[in-house]
Formats: C-alpha cells, structure tokens, sequence
C-alpha cells in the first residue's frame, strides 16, 4: 500500500470516526437525560452480549475476508475475489441468523441468569434482531478495506449513526406525546434500526459496484475450497476475540455484583456502573478515532512489508507509530485529568462522571499505543501473541473487580485497567522486539 492512499485512507476513517464520534457523545448525553443512568446502565449490560456474538458470527471473517480480498485483488483475480467475499460473507450471515435465533428464543434466560437483570429480557430480543444487519455490514465493509477504498466504510459509519440518533429521538417523542415511558428499549431500538439502514445502503452500494464490474455471483467455482480457505484464517482471530468478548461479558456481570458488595443498593449500584461506562469511558476512548483509523490501515501494510521481509522497515513504521500515540495519550491525560470534573458536571451533570474521567486520564497513554501496538501484531500475523496477551490483561481486570472492587468501590476496576493496559504495552513491545533484523 502506498504512503498516499495509507494517509488517505486514514484521514477519510479518522474524520468518519470522528464526527460519528461527536454525534455518538451527544447522544449519550441525550440518553443519560432521557432514559437515566439506570436505564444507561441496563443498555449497556446488553451490548457486550451483541460484541461477543459479532466476535464469534463475524468478526474473525471479516479480517480474513479483508485479507483475501486484497490478495486476490493485487494479483489481479477480481472474479476470485469477489468469489471468496460472497462465499464469507454468506457464511458470516448464516452463522449471525442462527445467533439471532438462539438469543430471541433463550432472551429469559440470558437476562436472569448471565446478567442477572430480568429488565434485560426485553432488550435482548431487539438486539438479537440485529444479528444479521450488522454481520452484513461488517462484511461488506471488509470487502472494500481490503480493495483500499475507505470512502464506502466512512460513509456508513456516518450513515450509521445519524440512523440512531434520528430514530431514538424519533421514538422519544412518540413516547412522550402518548404518555408512554421513555426506557433503555429506546437505545436498543434505534441500535436496531441502524444497523438495518447500513445493512441496506451496503446491499445497495455493492450491487451497483458489482453491476459495473460485470461480476455474477451465480457461478462461484470450488465454493467449500474458498470457505475452508476463509475459515483457516479466521479461526484464530475469532478464538481470540471470542476470548475477548467472554472476559469482557464476565467483568460487565460482575461490576454490579461487585459494587453491591461495596454497600450499594441495585439500583445505585447500576446507575454507577451507567456513569462510568455510557459517560467516562465514551470521553476517553474519544480520541482514539484516530489511532484505531490508522490501526486499520496499517494492518494491510505491515503484511506487505513482512511479505518482502523488510523487518528493519516495520521496527521502524513500528517505533514511530508507537512513539506518536504514546505522545496524543499523554497530552489526553493532561486535558482529561484537569479538565475531567468540568467536563463530568458540563456535559453529563454528574460529579462521579468527572471523577471517573479523571481516573482515567492515566489510562490513555498506553490504550491508544496498544491499538497500534495490537494491530501491527496481527498485520504480522501474531494473533497468538496478542490472544494470550489481552487474556492476561482481561484476567487482570476481572482479579480487580473481584477482590479490589468489594474494598475501595469502582475505583478497584480503574486501577485494574490501568495495570492490564500498562502490561499489555511491556508484553506487546517485547514480542515486537524479538522480530528478526
């Protein structure tokens, strides 16, 4: 990949992220004012439920079909490549189906015995709806990251959530002019219509694309080949999201279960656990657009490098890259820490919500570095390294939650963080070091 579409096809994901980044800011606010931060905090007790099933339905897939699609497209096999996406993507649609069944069917269970929130139930089976509609947007956007086009995903991200926010609002209106009360269903529901509208602009997009390349899908040869192929690549990257998304799911239980135990009520105890997720870590993570932009990018590039055996090169993409996001997290670190609490009692009207954000501040250095960090790792094909690492850092944070939480309140699960994301950047940079010269 050259430096010019690299840095172009940063920029149109970085500015994409962005401004979908700011709408996304503003409406949490609109929802921490409409539905609560208890009603914040049982939204988001329901969505690592969706990234864990995206993690084992799509997101391995996804990566490999990114990967051979831009394989195949340099070796100029554009009828292979368009073979491979449909057989992936049919498969990854399949898989999400079957998800969306189980979910809507077991929605009780799920919600009384993993989260433990019998309010959940319904929010469950909305959400479980959008199985399908997410798996084909994601695919269909892998399709034109691995043909180099970042234009269709930074349309649809945009696209995405302009269809959330315009819908909840939408939806609150109703609510209110019926006299109906307005509750997380509403999150859930515009999560759903959004995910439907991007779905159907990508259906839209890649057929006019597919019309002008004269590509039929009708005669796909040795489909299971191009399937087992796909699968071969995906499986491990879906092994360690899945991991991921596991540990994640247990520390979402767990967070609530943990601050009861530190004396506070259910309800108190959800709403904290609303502020800091839906108001603190959206702040923080907010200028990660960026890094995680260039994070896509950059994966294509370090492979290609590898191919070459350019070693010295990707130590020094490497280097460089770390040392830039090491640099935007600590200037983050200033802003959030002295700037935390006016931005906690400004935007959200919370006091806890600017302590948090304060806490966090000291996070940012090395998030933003590991996005880089994790990514170069995969370009280079580690995905054993960065599955045992990130289990470790998970593996962490649950140990806080369980015995620090209990002790000292939330403040317990950011020193967690903060360790496992300090651990993670040693254990990252050491693999990255032993690289051949």
């Amino acid at each position: 990949m050259s430096k010019k579409r690299f840095f172009a096809g940063t920029f149109l994901l970085s500015a994409a992220g962005i401004i979908s980044r700011i709408m996304g800011f503003f409406y949490r606010i609109f929802l921490s004012q409409t539905i609560g931060s208890r009603g914040l905090g049982l939204y988001q007790l329901v969505v690592p439920l969706q990234h864990m099933v995206l993690a084992v339905t799509t997101s391995g897939i996804q990566t490999a079909l990114s990967r051979t699609v831009a394989s195949q497209t340099a070796l100029t096999k554009k009828k292979e490549a368009g073979d491979s996406f449909c057989v992936g993507t049919l498969f990854a649609f399949v898989l999400s189906f079957v998800a969306m069944w189980i979910f809507y069917t077991f929605a009780g269970w799920f919600a009384g015995e993993i989260l433990k929130e019998p309010e959940t139930e319904a929010l469950i089976r909305i959400m479980a709806c959008s199985f399908p509609f997410a798996s084909l947007h994601a695919c269909i956007s892998s399709y034109y990251l691995g043909r180099k086009q970042a234009g269709y995903p930074a349309f649809t991200q945009i696209l995405e959530q302009t269809a959330r926010i315009l819908s909840s609002c939408i939806l609150v209106k109703i609510f209110l002019s019926r006299n109906i009360e307005v509750t997380a269903w509403i999150a859930v529901t515009g999560a759903l219509i959004a995910e439907f509208t991007a779905a159907l602009s990508s259906l839209l997009f890649l057929s006019l694309h597919f019309h002008a390349e004269n590509y039929s899908f009708f005669h796909i040869k040795a489909p299971f080949h191009k399937l087992s192929e796909i699968t071969a690549t995906a499986f491990p990257l879906t092994l360690n999201r899945l991991l991921l998304s596991v540990l994640a799911a247990i520390e979402v239980v767990l967070i609530p279960q943990r601050l009861r135990m530190y004396g506070f009520s259910q309800s108190n105890a959800l709403s904290l656990y609303g502020i800091f997720t839906g108001m603190a870590l959206p702040c923080i993570l907010f200028p990660s657009t960026v890094t995680n932009s260039a994070a896509v990018m950059l994966t294509p590039s370090v492979a290609e490098l590898q191919t070459l055996g350019a070693h010295r090169r990707i130590r020094y993409i490497a280097s460089r890259a770390c040392a830039a996001c090491f640099l935007i997290g600590t200037a983050c670190t200033g802003l959030f820490y002295f700037f935390g609490p006016f931005a906690g009692k400004l935007l959200f009207h919370e006091v806890t919500a600017g302590n948090c954000i304060r806490t966090l501040s000291f996070v940012c250095p090395f998030l933003y570095t590991n996005i880089t960090l994790t990514s170069i790792l995969n370009g280079l094909g580690k995905t054993g390294a960065t599955l045992l690492h990130n289990a470790a850092g998970s593996l962490i944070r649950i140990l806080f939650v369980l015995f620090a939480i209990p002790l000292i309140g939330i403040r317990g699960y950011l020193y967690g963080l903060l360790l496992s994301e300090m651990l993670l950047s040693i254990m990252h940079i050491n693999t990255l070091y032993h690289i051949k010269s």
